[in-house]
Order: structure tokens, then C-alpha cells, then sequence
């Protein structure tokens, strides 16, 4: 089982960029497709994003405007956000899964980091 730990929220205004980072342990990170999620206070977890062989994101919201990529000799999965807008705020979470397919429903993954907290202040 690989081992996620996210790093790198904080509380930035709106217009903003953060990166945020996934770094794995415990089992070669390149044979994982790694998912982003987030959450807002009262509402359900929404998918963002992954990697595999590509990258694939969501919705409309963050097209254009969040960027994931890879770096296996480091474990390492970021989630580059540009233009934050206030409701870009939520928990974000990275996810695994052994293979590289397509997956979107967190029921899809099986590893799951502890979440960082994303602020976007108007």
C-alpha cells in the first residue's frame, strides 16, 4: 500500500496561485494513477483530477486554470492552481490507485492523503 501525504495549502486571495504536493512512500509511485479531490464545508467530495498515462480534469471551473503533473523520481504528484477564486475553497486531497487507467470516483481510489486546506479570500 502507498502512503500519501499532501503539503503546501494556505490562504491566498482571489487571483492567486498555490501549488499544492503529493508525495507517496511505501511502493514505486509510477505504476499508481494519482487523483485529485477537494471538499467544501457541506458539501460532497469533488473530483478535480488525475494522472495516469494523461492527465484529466473535472468540470468547467478549473479547466485552463489547474495543472497536474508528475515527477516519479520524486514521488511526487502537484496540483498547480492559477486564478483562484474564492470557491476554489475546500480541503484538497490526493488519492492513488494501483494502474494507470482512467478513474474519477473516489470510490476508484484506494489510498488517500490526509488533506490540505485551500483558502481563497475575495
Amino acid at each position: 500500500q502507498v502512503q500519501l501525504v499532501e503539503s503546501g495549502g494556505g490562504l491566498v486571495q482571489a487571483g492567486d496561485s498555490l501549488s499544492v504536493s503529493c508525495a507517496a512512500s511505501g511502493r514505486p509511485f509510477s505504476s499508481y494513477r494519482v487523483g485529485w479531490f477537494r471538499q467544501a464545508p457541506g458539501k460532497e467530495r469533488e473530483y478535480v483530477g488525475s494522472i495516469g498515462y494523461g492527465t484529466t480534469y473535472d468540470s468547467n471551473s478549473v479547466k485552463g486554470r489547474f495543472t497536474i503533473s508528475r515527477d516519479n523520481a520524486k514521488n511526487t504528484v502537484y496540483l498547480q492552481m492559477d486564478s483562484l477564486k474564492p470557491e476554489d475553497t475546500a480541503v484538497y486531497y490526493c488519492a492513488a490507485r494501483f494502474g494507470l487507467s482512467l478513474a474519477t470516483m473516489a470510490s476508484d481510489y484506494d489510498a488517500w492523503g490526509q488533506g490540505t486546506q485551500v483558502t481563497v479570500s475575495s
